[in-house]
């Protein structure tokens, strides 16, 4: 009894996992056959959203699938990591003047995005306090 109630429930996930993958190689045949501009995964995710929302999938139907790769993302990355070996030499060679752009760039990012929220925000005030100055 308790065999088959674990038989069913992995029966259950590998289900899940081919609908989630059958929505996503359905919108690679689509991008592929139309030419869209855009990544087949993320056309997926906005096939697999349209079909939710419609209902026409429950989220029942993939919950315990899409869970579990939520839970091992990171197991997916891993490919990207060991391209990046491929380019030891280079990163080697170039990696600290890399790792300071990458750095440098982002604080400068942040920077003006605060600045420009921060002086944004002065600039509402003082236009609010301006109309409020003239009411009636």
């Amino acid at each position: 009894m308790k065999g088959t109630f674990r038989l069913k429930k992995f029966v259950e996930f590998a289900a899940q996992l081919f609908l989630i993958w059958l929505v996503y190689a359905v919108s690679d045949y689509i991008v592929k056959l139309v030419q869209l501009p855009i990544p087949a995964s993320v056309f997926g995710l906005i096939v697999l959203y349209a079909l939710l929302v419609s209902g026409i999938i429950k989220i029942q139907y993939i919950e315990r699938g899409a869970t579990f790769l939520n839970r091992h993302l990171a197991f997916f990355f891993v490919p990207i990591a060991v391209g990046l070996m491929n380019y030891g030499g280079l990163i080697k060679t170039n990696g600290l003047q890399w790792l300071g752009i990458i750095l440098g760039s982002s604080i400068i990012g942040l920077l003006v995005s605060g600045f420009l929220t921060q002086y944004l925000s002065k600039v509402e005030k003082e236009d609010h306090k301006h109309e409020q100055s003239h009411s009636i």
